[in-house]
């Protein structure tokens, strides 16, 4: 578990959302930054990571899953989350990684939602934890392959949506990041210049849209979790996760 942060750092939450963060120090070992850490949301496109290291710890990797894993996790590809959450046995591919990494508020999706992979829930610091997993303790090829696609995260989801928001218009590079998002429809309202939404993928929306952004900053992990207030738009939520990340990283 991540330690208390030693000073509470002023930070504005925008009126109407519900947010959690945590900004883990990989130098200090400390939490320099954190607000309601374990509070859950549903994961939307955070979880591919997990999904991504369980498929990779119990199969060796052939060119066709590399196929898949790539634009999983650099554009947050959601019919190829599908494939591999099937393959992995769905509910147990989170229970597997619960065990494996030591995570304390992550579940899998509704029994009723079996095949929703985003109907995940997962907290601040679980994500945190996954990060710190990756980063320390994942084998070298598991690591090495994961942080290279999050490094080259694209502009553009392969659904359309626009993934620079939070962490890569708040921070500076260098950055590896895995953005998340859900209820804003199954196209964006202003899709990303030069990309055709795909045609897949399940609606994650249940009324309240999320927006996440998480990665590695240099030598800190840095995760926002925002949920929105029901029709707030795709842009204003961006503006607004991307405000909060900007003084969260800042810190």
């Amino acid at each position: 578990m991540s330690e208390t942060p030693s000073r509470a750092p002023v930070v504005r939450v925008p009126a109407g959302v519900r947010a959690s963060y945590e900004v883990f120090d990989r130098r200090s070992g400390r939490v320099v930054a954190a607000r309601a850490t374990a509070r859950t949301f549903r994961s939307a496109s955070v979880v591919k990571i997990l999904i991504a290291l369980d498929y990779m710890d119990r199969h060796e990797v052939s060119a066709a899953d590399r196929r898949l894993l790539v634009p999983m996790l650099r554009s947050s590809d959601d019919g190829a989350a599908t494939e591999f959450w099937r393959r992995g046995g769905q509910r147990r591919v989170i229970e597997r990684m619960v065990r494996k990494v030591g995570l304390e508020d992550t579940a899998p999706p509704p029994a009723e939602k079996p095949g929703f992979w985003g109907y995940t829930a997962l907290s601040a610091r679980d994500v945190v934890r996954m990060y710190r997993y990756l980063l320390d303790e994942a084998p070298k090829g598991q690591r090495e392959f994961v942080l290279e696609q999050l490094r080259r995260s694209t502009p553009c989801g392969t659904d359309g949506f626009d993934q620079t928001f939070g962490i890569p218009r708040a921070v500076k590079r260098p950055w590896a990041v895995k953005q998340g998002w859900s209820g804003f429809g199954e196209t964006p309202a202003e899709p990303c210049r030069g990309v055709r939404p795909a045609a897949w993928g399940p609606d994650l929306g249940l009324g309240r849209p999320v927006l996440h952004t998480t990665g590695v900053v240099e030598d800190r992990i840095v995760v926002v979790l925002t949920l929105h207030p029901a029709g707030t738009s795709f842009r204003a939520a961006a503006a607004r996760i991307t405000a909060l990340t900007r003084q969260v990283a800042g810190v």
